[in-house]
């Protein structure tokens, strides 16, 4: 009887799956949509665009209404004149808006990302003009992927003028805050424009046209670091643009007028048009994503597909987490959204607003600097005297040209040499020296406390009463 030779099991070797780390972009062709929301966008667009582009061109006390003169160190916002010494006002302003986007983000997460950044207002202004041009989303995309032509290359050539030109006037306008814009019209049209807004044009203008033409989604998705750490402004009572799943699940295509529930659906009909709409290309439908930028253009574009299929609306829709768990009505929602950190987050804002605004109210208009002459602190001079030499620095923080008188007070029988009636022009500044003399023996050996007073002569509330030492040898 043979034996049974036994049998070798085949090496197996082990599986391996390779998964690349590396997404391969993929252009995004955004479909138009309309709807009360894209309504809310472009009212934005338009008041952002007429604000940057039409506000440099307004005239105000025979200047530019809005000006930034780096060079004079003079920041004009219609009647308001801020120097260096302003500095402040900066730092509140940017807390305020810091605040106001903790407290938007809490309330209505990206909202700042959807309707007013300048990243989505461009990107919707140039794909405008795409479309408008090249057609819609489909025309697009058949445009894309078929030969160079004559007729693509007049389209593409077409449309890239579009976007150089809107570019280029962007950043003349943006350098126009800066240096007069009259002047840079000037200037561009007789070949003189400086080096350095030549620069600023061209790097403003090049960013604007690669950022909104080229880039897109892809700034927001990869480049801005508030899509990264808006996740933590979140929380389950954060209205944010909400698929409900409940309802729209499971989705699938059927004619119109057939009830969901008679072939076991729900609302979704999976036409993918919530997909075609964004502007980042995500799927609202897999939930709340790092990419979504809040603009709400899947919200109009879904409601539209529910009207056509006689469903309600809001199968896509802002909500929160817990809403959407509990099937809370907007009165439920709004009295969980108005919560302990709104309201902390407001009650801050609105006190920083209303600093902010007494600070600018009550702003000096007169500003007085005391330097001593370091080179020469202490002297006798003729009669007994000792003499301590100052610059002063008056700044006229007003737009109106004032005359000034100054004195000095603070020891007994002390004098003042120099000039006692100054003119400073309207937002100017003048410095001038100054020689204060006192008797040897007033005051204690050392430093003396006096005062410098300059009044203006037109208005006596315009006063400075500055504190400076007068040294006793």
């Amino acid at each position: 009887m043979a034996s049974a030779t036994p049998t070798q099991a085949p090496e197996t070797k082990p599986s391996f799956v390779e998964e690349s780390l590396y997404e391969v972009h993929q252009k995004v062709h955004p479909r138009a949509v309309s709807g009360i929301f894209a309504t809310w966008r472009w009212a934005l667009v338009w008041l952002t665009q007429l604000i940057f582009y039409g506000m440099c061109w307004l005239p105000w006390n025979g200047r530019q209404a809005v000006l930034f003169d780096l060079v004079e160190r003079k920041f004009y916002i219609f009647g308001l004149v801020f120097w260096p010494q302003d500095v402040i006002f900066l730092a509140i302003l940017l807390i305020i808006s810091a605040y106001s986007l903790f407290l938007f983000t809490a309330v209505g997460g990206r909202l700042w990302c959807g309707y007013a950044c300048p990243q989505t207002v461009y990107t919707e202004i140039f794909t405008w003009i795409e479309q408008k041009i090249e057609g819609e989303r489909n025309a697009r995309i058949k445009l894309d992927a078929a030969p160079m032509s004559a007729r693509k290359l007049w389209l593409r050539s077409a449309k890239y003028g579009a976007w150089i030109l809107l570019a280029f006037w962007t950043g003349f306008t943006f350098v126009g805050y800066f240096t007069p814009i009259k002047t840079v019209w000037s200037s561009l049209w007789s070949f003189s424009l400086g080096p350095w807004e030549t620069f600023w044009m061209l790097f403003y203008g090049a960013f604007t046209y690669l950022f909104a033409g080229h880039m897109r989604e892809q700034v927001c998705k990869h480049m801005c670091p508030y899509a990264r750490f808006q996740g933590v402004m979140f929380d389950p009572n954060t209205l944010t643009i909400t698929y409900d799943t409940e309802r729209g699940e499971p989705r699938g295509a059927r004619k119109k007028g057939v009830e969901p529930q008679s072939i076991a659906k729900g609302d979704c009909v999976d036409c993918g048009i919530c997909v075609q709409v964004c502007p980042t290309g995500i799927d609202i439908r897999k939930g709340l994503q790092y990419e979504c930028i809040g603009c709400a253009a899947c919200i109009d574009a879904c409601d539209q597909v529910m009207v056509k299929m006689d469903y309600p609306k809001g199968l896509i829709r802002y909500s929160t987490e817990h809403a959407i768990e509990a099937h809370w009505g907007w009165k439920e929602i709004i009295s969980h959204v108005v919560r302990l950190r709104v309201i902390i987050y407001s009650a801050i804002l609105g006190a920083i607003c209303v600093a902010f605004v007494w600070g600018i109210v009550t702003k000096p208009t007169l500003r007085v600097d005391v330097i001593r002459d370091r080179a020469t602190l202490a002297r006798e001079v003729e009669g007994g005297l000792t003499e301590n030499v100052y610059r002063l620095h008056v700044i006229n923080v007003s737009e109106t040209p004032h005359r000034y008188a100054v004195s000095v007070s603070g020891l007994q029988g002390m004098d003042m040499v120099g000039d006692r009636i100054i003119e400073v022009p309207a937002a100017g500044a003048r410095s001038f020296a100054v020689q204060v003399r006192a008797p040897s023996d007033s005051g204690k050996k050392g430093s003396n406390q006096i005062f410098f007073d300059v009044k203006s002569l037109a208005d006596e509330k315009v006063a400075v009463h500055e504190k400076a030492s007068f040294l006793q040898p």
